[in-house]
């Protein structure tokens, strides 16, 4: 819900935090498609420079100068569009800050934010960049910006502005007094998108989780939400004797009621965990070997692994289409077992409540034998969608993981571009999940990576014990096998468990 705030000529309004506390208690979620839209240009600063020819100067017109973002719009040109569209979806307006030097950089982070913002449900109105050498502490753009933003968002008749970037608590409230619609950043729009694609209990539990670590310290009372309950000198017509005393705010009441669902959340959280970790022991118990798919939102790690395994996982055109970890078994060429796992995508700026709620389902990377690392390599900055991925992947601990560089959407590539991606990573993979291009090669890369049972054995296997064949089939790999007229004669490599259930067997 929202509160009505009169500005002059028209009504808007003001975002209601206790609201956001109900809904995302309630787990409430709404879901869209993903759009793309044109290029972006700059948008240049108010910030003056004082004192001089020190530091970094700045010319004056880019000083003065304030353009707005062409071809961000998806508002709908056919109205027979509406049936397919959400009953309501909020206007927004995009704005983001750039130093010199990182306008292109700058640009795909517009681009991508617009991409988050239509597939948490939003009809992108306009977007605009701002050069200055640092965000304003006190409004994000400065607070002459900030007003020219308030027009536009007038003029545009937007409802939300999205800043490309985390706000601070104090940013946030200070553009939303000067803007008088709600603001939120890039953050919010990412926990959002969590939310709908959230379907499991772990990773619904995951999310709320994020969202709450979030919202904690971003709470904002308004009008009587911020009165006392029961507190000060109560009259008689009050709640009478024994209320007297400061009493509590509705602010604090929410604060309480976030702390205490976070701490079942965390509960639930770590109930989980024996079952996945039961299954992670067994795979270990049968040296089965794994591989984890980990790469870029929307890179195509879904499609990747139904091309591997015939998964039919759901492939979908939308950033974070996949959240929960979906494991699957296949085999080499040669017989061995191993597991595949389709893992959340990540995303520049990740939101480190998300990585620390996801964690225990980004350890299904960090223990894995093998990486697959999917890069879209028909994305504008393959090279950031790398080093994105890989810097995340540290911090779950999987640096030292031998990682295979995966370049797919190849047939969306031209031949140019594929020497630019060969330099970026000289030992990739170049595949297409559309068209199968490339799959059989990667496979042989990803069997050729795994690792090889360290003991050489050489046994007669009694027909009687057909198990033990079993077990060098699903974990071991055959040398020779020849059938005698006492049992089964293989050489064979097979881990130190298996080796030993062989030892009675043992051959010269």
């Amino acid at each position: 819900m929202v509160e009505p705030t009169d500005t002059g000529d028209r009504t808007v309004s003001a975002p209601r935090d206790d609201d956001a506390v109900e809904r995302i208690l309630s787990r409430d979620a709404a879901h869209s498609s993903t759009r793309v839209f044109g290029p972006a240009q700059a948008l240049q600063a108010d910030e003056t420079t004082r004192g001089g020819g020190d530091g970094e100067q700045w010319d004056l017109e880019a000083r003065h100068a304030l353009r707005r973002v062409p071809g961000l719009s998806t508002e709908l040109e056919d109205v027979t569009e509406v049936e397919y569209r959400q009953v309501r979806m909020e206007n927004v307006v995009l704005v983001g800050v750039y130093s010199a030097g990182s306008l292109e950089d700058a640009e795909n982070s517009l681009l991508e934010l617009a991409a988050l913002a239509e597939t948490a449900g939003s009809i992108i109105l306009d977007g605009a960049l701002q050069r200055r050498p640092h965000p304003d502490p006190a409004t994000y753009v400065g607070r002459g910006k900030a007003e020219e933003l308030r027009d536009i968002v007038k003029a545009e008749g937007a409802d939300t502005v999205i800043a490309d970037t985390e706000l601070a608590p104090s940013q946030r409230r200070a553009l939303e007094d000067v803007i008088k619609v709600k603001v939120i950043d890039r953050t919010a729009v990412i926990l959002d998108i969590f939310a709908q694609h959230a379907k499991t209990r772990e990773g619904k539990a995951q999310v709320e989780l994020a969202q709450l670590e979030y919202l904690l310290p971003r709470l904002r009372g308004w009008g009587d939400s911020m009165s006392r309950q029961a507190g000060g000198q109560v009259g008689a017509g009050g709640a009478g004797m024994g209320s007297r005393g400061p009493g509590e705010t509705k602010i604090e009441l929410d604060r309480r009621r976030i702390r205490t669902r976070m701490a079942i959340l965390r509960g639930q959280i770590r109930g989980f965990a024996p079952a996945r970790e039961a299954k992670r022991a067994e795979r270990t118990r049968h040296t089965v070997p794994s591989v984890a798919i980990a790469g870029y939102t929307n890179a195509g790690k879904s499609s990747l692994l139904n091309r591997l395994t015939q998964a039919g996982v759901l492939v979908e055109n939308a950033l974070f289409a996949t959240l929960d970890a979906t494991v699957r078994r296949t085999e080499t060429e040669d017989g061995r077992v191993f597991t595949l796992a389709d893992t959340v995508g990540f995303v520049r700026n990740l939101p480190h409540q998300l990585v620390e709620a996801f964690r225990s389902t980004l350890e299904e990377v960090a223990g894995a034998d093998v990486i697959v690392h999917v890069v879209d390599g028909s994305h504008p900055d393959p090279a950031g969608q790398l080093a994105t991925v890989r810097d995340v992947l540290a911090d779950v601990g999987a640096r030292d993981v031998p990682e295979i560089v995966v370049f797919n959407k190849m047939d969306l590539v031209g031949d140019s571009e594929r020497l630019v991606l060969a330099g970026l990573a000289p030992r990739a993979a170049f595949v297409s999940s559309h068209t199968g291009d490339g799959i059989a090669e990667l496979r042989r890369m990803v069997e050729g990576a795994l690792p090889v049972p360290e003991v050489e054995v050489r046994a007669l296997v009694p027909y009687s014990r057909g198990d033990l064949i079993s077990a060098i089939h699903e974990s071991g790999q055959f040398l020779e096998q020849s059938h005698e007229e006492a049992g089964t004669l293989v050489r064979a490599r097979v881990s130190e468990r298996l080796a030993s259930e062989l030892g009675p067997f043992l051959a010269a």
